[in-house]
């Protein structure tokens, strides 16, 4: 048995409580996953998870062992990246994107590694605020852009940087008043992507008088696809494309703000904060 697979498969169910989100997660289909974890179960001779038609409950066993599983593959996961940089011989940039970025802004940060390109290799990637932020606190990344707040486990940090935004509202939508926005639900990112920052926007919102119901969204694409059919309004970086169906208003109130993960002397660290600091102003 891969113990370090099979460990990976128990610590993703029992983060997520649900064997579909977790395959999801890993990547793969659910039957691999679920017949993975009966194996481990059988393995080790105890059982890790209760299974009913809510999900996947943790057992007490599962409670106990859960810490110690997410170490080994932790460990595991800090060796192999050890080993390819020392394979490669010159390294590798190990750097990553927050989805709360969008598309337009992530490109325009790729752009910016891309010109500075003139050692290592780099290895871009994406990912959800908190997961980031454990990645460079474990040395899986040399830097990310995360959204704030976000809990940066220890990861080195630079300051906040305020990206302006703008409202995307149906394009058919007359009134220019925010309090009228209530009538339409919000398009956001499901909460589980970063409490702390789905939280202080919904608070930003309600105080100035925006009671909308939120419509969670998994995608950039699905959030815009909801704004065009009249059905929600987002938010999007500021002077960007405008999609068919939309219009954009200003939110100077709703910035996006992100910080930069990372040793503060690694040269990405600050090429990342440049580019965010020209598009901030």
């Amino acid at each position: 048995m891969d113990l370090i697979r099979h460990l990976r498969f128990f610590v993703a169910v029992a983060e997520e409580q649900h064997f579909g989100r977790a395959a999801d997660r890993l990547g793969i289909t659910q039957p691999p996953v679920s017949a993975g974890l009966r194996r481990l179960e059988e393995a080790l001779g105890v059982t890790l998870i209760d299974r009913s038609r809510r999900g996947a409950d943790l057992t007490p066993a599962a409670r106990e062992l859960l810490p110690r599983a997410r170490v080994m593959v932790g460990d595991a996961d800090r060796f192999v990246a050890e080993a390819a940089r020392l394979g490669a011989g010159t390294g590798e940039r190990r750097v990553a994107l927050c989805d709360a970025l969008g598309s337009a802004t992530s490109a325009v940060c790729a752009a910016a590694l891309a010109r500075g390109n003139g050692g290592p290799p780099v290895t871009l990637s994406a990912g959800a605020s908190p997961q980031l932020a454990r990645a460079v606190s474990e040395d899986l990344l040399d830097a990310a852009v995360v959204e704030h707040p976000v809990l940066a486990d220890g990861a080195p940090s630079g300051p906040v940087i305020a990206l302006p935004r703008d409202f995307l509202v149906p394009e058919d939508l007359r009134s220019t008043r925010l309090r009228d926005l209530s009538a339409l639900a919000v398009a956001l990112p499901p909460r589980s992507a970063n409490p702390p920052a789905a939280d202080l926007l919904l608070d930003r919102l309600t105080e100035r008088g925006i009671t909308s119901a939120v419509r969670p969204t998994e995608t950039e694409a699905a959030a815009h696809a909801a704004v065009a059919a009249g059905l929600a309004f987002t938010l999007a970086p500021a002077g960007g494309e405008t999609p068919a169906g939309t219009a954009r208003r200003p939110a100077p109130d709703f910035p996006l703000r992100v910080r930069v993960l990372g040793r503060r002397d690694h040269p990405d660290v600050a090429r990342l904060e440049s580019v965010l600091w020209k598009l901030g102003r």
